[in-house]
């Protein structure tokens, strides 16, 4: 998909990257991928309807959330899995991590409907840029003054607190019901949104599925969550604010 939307990239909007994409081989894909494909990157409504058009988008959404936030999920796994071995190490029945892990994604599977209906909303009002494009002026600029202010927030250090210390959580609410698991995967789904959900506001001023920004939100998150400290955090959200009052100087 970045392929086809460095392809088409209209001239002048160039995502980063988009040069090395461009001269990657193309692959032959099912039809329903294509389909999937040119869904998500037409810049209005298709034959299929905006129905069709927004579920192509909630997936693609979702697929990158999975992208960008399983991985600093590891962790937590990692945790859920040496607690469920010492359970089973005492004969205690354990729920298999997948419900966990299928618990924290549905959170994000919720949380790709909304990004969805802003892409839509979004790109109503410049029909002419395919959806995967940049959002370029004041709207990526308001994207990136949102991410860069919440990473100063007490909600975002609340939630990102949660976030590095699964243990307590997941030790204090075990279980061997399959439900519980599940709505405790959700938990720290939600604790997980509440921290990351606007750097993939980042992903509207840069280009959505643009690979590199996705493995550099995904790194930066791991990071971010390992750290003791709050120095990757308030960095980060200096620069996104730097970032955001340049575009704005640049498009007024």
């Amino acid at each position: 998909m970045a392929i086809r939307g460095a392809e088409s990239r209209v001239p002048g909007i160039d995502a980063p990257g988009d040069t090395m994409l461009r001269y990657l081989p193309g692959l032959p894909l099912p039809d329903l991928l294509e389909r999937f494909f040119t869904l998500c990157l037409a810049p209005a409504p298709l034959d299929g309807g905006l129905g069709a058009q927004a579920g192509a988008l909630i997936i693609m959404w979702f697929l990158m959330a999975v992208a960008t936030m399983l991985p600093s999920a590891a962790p937590m796994i990692r945790t859920y899995c040496e607690i469920a071995d010492t359970a089973r190490i005492k004969g205690e029945a354990v729920v298999h991590p997948l419900i966990l892990v299928a618990g924290y994604l549905s959170v994000w599977l919720a949380a790709s409907a909304v990004f969805a209906a802003l892409t839509l909303i979004v790109h109503a009002f410049a029909s002419s840029v395919q959806m995967l494009d940049p959002v370029v002026g004041a709207t990526g600029a308001v994207a990136l003054l949102a991410a860069g202010l919440y990473q100063f927030s007490g909600l975002k250090e609340a939630c990102l607190t949660k976030c590095k210390s699964p243990f307590s959580i997941l030790f204090s609410n075990w279980s061997a019901r399959p439900g519980r698991i599940f709505r405790l995967g959700m938990a720290q789904g939600v604790w997980c949104l509440g921290c990351c959900w606007a750097l993939m506001l980042v992903m509207f001023a840069v280009g959505v599925m643009n690979v590199f920004w996705l493995a550099l939100i995904g790194l930066f998150t791991l990071v971010e969550k390992q750290s003791a400290g709050r120095l990757p955090t308030r960095l980060a959200g200096a620069i996104l604010l730097v970032w955001a009052t340049a575009l704005l100087v640049v498009s007024a």
